[in-house]
């Protein structure tokens, strides 16, 4: 098994904004990736697009359906490097952190589901909208919040249905926000917002993620998620103006698991035992614990599952770097105990999760090189010297 430990302040998706940003003269950012000296030089507008599930290791897949993204690994379209997701590798994390320019122990959003320490109830990032006050759940200020207070345009086009979300809030706020569904439309809008308005143009796809967890990787369904990615990418490149670069990444990458690498902590007593509740994701679970019962939990869940996960106390994964700093009103976010599961294993809960989660396909979360290493490509400016 491949294990990939994020490098917080380094090559993480939680640079790339910053580094964008810096190209525009916004002081005060840090930019290891080296955008502004280096692919962005000179370059006077940027759409930036998130692609939800686009993987290191899915690029091969989508190779035969996806020419165009073809290119982009090939590196004929421009610079490409890799970079890592946060950990955990999820979606709500992964785009605070982008947002943010933060590692997700700093910005609190640290998992698909957490327990509120306050109230003791979890709480679903993707489903959260004012309960908790999203500026104070996340109290960092945003890339977006700082580019605009210097007077740089930065608009978000994304789902019309997420607009003043806790999680847009969270990760977006600054921005101008525009709605758009479909690659079309949302390649249409962040090329008119570029065009007209300049500045940064952030977008977001969330349809070759949905594709993989509904119907696996090797689905026809997720082929073809994975050319409606490479259209919109041609639509993105062709429509680039001369002064403008593309920066396409990923928030996480996808595996699929088969039917006997699931376990139950619904049905299985063994693991139930001891644990008051339990959030986090298949792929890595946050375990509260009862009182006194931490160690039995350790130990049930060690037996159970063997060499297919990683289970310790929240103090070692902390101490292990995994999250970056966490500061001490974030600490009880986390599980008493964290499980991070490990090659083809994911653990369900078919009671108390919604039905959809344990029929999955393709799974994210932890830390393994499927799930955490993603792209990082540039198209246009001082990279790609062909492109008009």
């Amino acid at each position: 098994m491949d294990v990939v430990h994020p490098r917080y302040g380094a090559e993480t998706i939680a640079e790339v904004l910053p580094g964008v940003l810096s190209a525009f003269g916004l002081p005060g950012v840090a930019d290891p990736l080296g955008l502004a000296g280096g692919p962005l030089a000179g370059v006077r507008r940027v759409a930036m697009l998130l692609v939800d599930g686009l993987g290191c290791a899915q690029l091969p897949l989508a190779a035969p359906y996806a020419p165009t993204l073809a290119e982009f690994a090939a590196g004929r379209l421009g610079t490409v490097r890799t970079i890592t997701s946060g950990f955990p590798s999820t979606t709500p994390t992964s785009l605070v952190s982008i947002g943010t320019g933060a590692p997700p122990g700093q910005h609190g959003v640290i998992g698909f589901n957490v327990r509120v320490p306050a109230t003791g109830r979890i709480l679903n990032h993707i489903q959260w909208w004012d309960d908790p006050d999203p500026k104070e759940w996340q109290p960092v200020p945003t890339q977006f919040d700082r580019a605009a207070a210097a007077g740089i345009p930065v608009t978000v086009v994304s789902r019309a249905e997420f607009a003043g979300s806790g999680l847009t809030v969270a990760a977006y706020r600054g921005a101008d926000y525009r709605g758009a569904a479909g690659v079309d439309a949302l390649a249409t809008e962040m090329l008119a917002v570029l065009n007209s308005e300049g500045g940064l143009v952030y977008g977001y796809h969330p349809d070759l993620d949905r594709a993989g967890h509904t119907y696996g990787l090797a689905s026809n369904e997720w082929a073809a998620a994975a050319g409606d990615v490479d259209r919109l990418l041609t639509r993105l490149i062709e429509g680039l103006p001369s002064d403008a670069a593309l920066v396409v990444t990923a928030d996480h990458g996808q595996l699929d698991i088969p039917a006997d690498g699931r376990l139950d902590l619904d049905t299985d007593p063994r693991l139930r035992t001891g644990v008051e509740a339990a959030a986090g994701e298949p792929r890595v679970r946050y375990l509260y614990t009862l009182p006194g019962a931490r160690d039995d939990v350790i130990a049930a869940w060690r037996a159970v599952l063997g060499d297919g996960a990683w289970i310790v106390p929240r103090e070692e994964a902390v101490a292990a770097g995994w999250f970056g700093p966490v500061p001490e009103e974030h600490l009880a976010r986390v599980g008493d105990v964290v499980v991070a599961c490990h090659d083809s294993n994911v653990v369900v809960a078919t009671r108390s999760e919604p039905e959809f989660v344990a029929r999955m396909v393709a799974f994210h979360g932890s830390y393994t090189a499927a799930e955490m290493r993603v792209p990082l490509f540039v198209a246009g400016g001082a990279s790609s010297p062909n492109l008009s």
